[in-house]
């Protein structure tokens, strides 16, 4: 019995490990939105920003301006970069919580087929039990007919 209890404590704490390992695979997978969503605004931005200048170049401009648009795109393309770069981590992050989640729910099947197996194997001995003792009943009541029967020849 105590082993029973065991195992569904332990069916109750893998439950509770893969529903925190969902937790934290949801909180990665907003992360990855957010950080995919800042790449676009930048990616947008960088656009928007090239558009602009292009039709203001149309009209005359100093070198210094031009210089510091060339600047400016730079470093907004380095920021896009970088992005880049977070959103591959952010990915990486969301893959092992995923894993995580997949490992929490193995354990977790792997728990609850054991539990069943062994509530099987109470339920068939006490099964074999039940009939054991039935048999044992049966035995006795067909041992004293007889010695009734054995009993009333001999008077």
């Amino acid at each position: 019995m105590s082993a029973l209890r065991s195992l569904v404590l332990a069916i109750e704490l893998a439950t509770e490990k893969r529903d925190e390992a969902g937790r934290h695979l949801m909180q990665a997978q907003r992360a990855y939105l957010q950080g995919q969503n800042q790449l676009e605004q930048l990616a947008n931005y960088a656009t928007d920003s090239e558009a602009r200048w292009v039709s203001s170049a149309q009209v005359s401009m100093s070198t210094g301006i031009l210089q510091h648009h060339y600047q400016f795109m730079d470093r907004l393309h380095h920021a896009i970069g970088l992005q880049d770069g977070v959103l591959a981590n952010l990915q990486q992050q969301v893959e092992v919580e995923r894993k995580r989640v997949q490992e929490a729910e193995m354990r977790l099947a792997v728990l609850q087929k054991l539990l069943a197996k062994k509530q099987m194997e109470r339920a068939m001995l006490m099964a074999r039990r039940e009939q054991r003792q039935t048999d044992e009943f049966a035995a006795m009541q067909h041992a004293r007919a007889m010695a009734q029967l054995h009993s009333g020849e001999m008077s």
